[in-house]
């Protein structure tokens, strides 16, 4: 389960990390299509991110639920 859960956050920091590349690569684009091609990217990046964050911390609710009813998971 550990393994699962540094999996899930390593997901998560990739699409951070990824989306502030490409915030970067927009600050430093010289041509219009370039800096709006970067901005779709970042915006991109940053809907997996939150995606990621929701999943995880609806897997992390059930999990207490679950605890909490005496199942397993």
């Amino acid at each position: 389960m550990a393994t699962r859960m540094i999996i899930r956050n390593s997901n998560l920091q990739f699409f951070r990390t990824r989306a502030a590349e490409a915030r970067a690569d927009a600050e430093a684009a010289t041509l219009d299509h370039v800096r709006e091609r970067c901005q779709r990217s970042e915006e991109a990046w940053e809907a997996l991110a939150h995606k990621a964050e929701r999943s995880e911390r609806l897997r992390a609710e059930d999990a207490v639920r679950k605890a909490e009813a005496g199942l397993s998971s």
